[in-house]
């Protein structure tokens, strides 16, 4: 047994365990460490000063310093106003790869608009941490926003990524109208390549269309919850079917990935839709499930802790409970084994010292610290 003791700030609980704690269990072949406890948590991401940032969905963002000797919690001020509801909220947060310099995080939300329209936002701002329980962003500035804005509360997508070149990747979900993701002249249903600042880079696939087609990279998407760079260097997505049809998909440029004339997957009333392989003018999925994970977010694994799954995806599956092993070959994946963890996972991360790190999709969602068990 290990010994524990926990430290509240703010609501918010963190477990910090010595030798010999009650937050430790073995489960699905995992030793499990409970790290914390948030109210709606919806994405984490390590920092280079060892903090770890957790939004929550309501419009909070957290972190958590892991000092040996002086564990500390607290939150970060100065984001925006949210749209909180269904699906929207506070979504992604990622440092950008000089924040060692610049101290510039990158984060999502929802955003409302005019009357009853709402859509899909992306801002960033310099972390400045001068109390031991607080930080604050500086210097606040939207750089993306979803066009068009419209009505209802789903399918945001908004996970960011940022590539080897430093580009900066945004998964804009359909927004559940269907048809604009074969709509080249809005992002619904798309994956957007831009410059750090929100600019359009040299070479977008659409950039002579101008406007905001310029900013597309792909088309024909769902509801892209993951974007992940594999170790060389291939972008891959995670997102959600209708009915069925969950996939993962090699993102490459000006592919159209089908969206809503193919999937694998039917209409919730029962109304069928073709399957990928009816149509060859339709990008195809690596893997695809029915039925679904449900998933939430997706890494590939290069850490030493699992050295035998290095290079493989691991998927958060909300409906699986737990995560979901792929192997890749070039194009093609096949599942090679889910690990139960008894709860809907939202997010999962790679740890500095490969650790895996979940976040599970609940009220109370519990932060998992998970290192090789029995």
């Amino acid at each position: 047994m290990r010994t524990g003791f926990i430290v509240a700030v703010a609501g918010l609980a963190l477990v910090a365990c010595t030798d010999g704690g009650e937050a430790e269990a073995q489960v699905a072949g995992f030793t499990v460490e409970e790290m914390g406890t948030f109210a709606e948590p919806w994405a984490m991401t390590f920092l280079p000063n060892d903090m770890l940032v957790v939004t929550e969905k309501a419009g909070t963002m957290r972190f958590i310093d892991f000092a040996p000797d002086t564990p500390r919690l607290g939150t970060i001020t100065g984001l925006p106003e949210v749209d909180y509801g269904g699906q929207g909220g506070l979504g992604d947060v990622v440092a950008h790869p000089d924040f060692a310099s610049n101290n510039l995080l990158y984060f999502s939300f929802a955003e409302a608009g005019q009357g009853d329209m709402r859509g899909a936002a992306v801002a960033r701002g310099a972390l400045v941490c001068e109390e031991a329980d607080a930080c604050r962003l500086d210097d606040v500035e939207v750089i993306w926003r979803q066009a068009p804005k419209v009505t209802g509360r789903g399918h945001y997508s908004h996970r960011i990524a940022f590539g080897p070149e430093g580009h900066l990747w945004i998964s804009s979900g359909d927004r559940q109208k269907l048809d604009p993701a074969q709509d080249l002249s809005n992002t619904l249903g798309t994956i957007v390549r831009l410059n750090d600042d929100g600019s359009v880079p040299d070479g977008n696939p659409f950039a002579d269309r101008g406007g905001v087609s310029a900013e597309i990279w792909s088309y024909g998407h769902r509801n892209v919850l993951g974007l992940a760079f594999a170790p060389d260097g291939s972008l891959w997505d995670i997102e959600h079917g209708p009915a069925g049809g969950d996939e993962i998909n090699r993102v490459e440029r000006g592919a159209n990935y089908g969206w809503p004339e193919v999937s694998n997957g039917n209409h919730y009333d029962g109304r069928p839709i073709p399957d990928h392989d009816t149509s060859d003018a339709y990008r195809a999925p690596a893997i695809s499930w029915t039925p679904v994970i449900a998933p939430g977010d997706f890494i590939f694994y290069t850490g030493d802790m699992f050295a035998d799954w290095q290079g493989d995806i691991l998927a958060a599956g909300m409906t699986a409970n737990g995560l979901v092993r792929v192997e890749i070959d070039g194009d093609t994946a096949r599942e090679a084994a889910r690990y139960d963890l008894g709860e809907r996972i939202r997010e999962v991360e790679q740890g500095p010292d490969g650790a895996i790190w979940v976040l599970e999709d609940a009220d109370e969602g519990r932060l998992l610290r998970l290192t090789p068990g029995q």
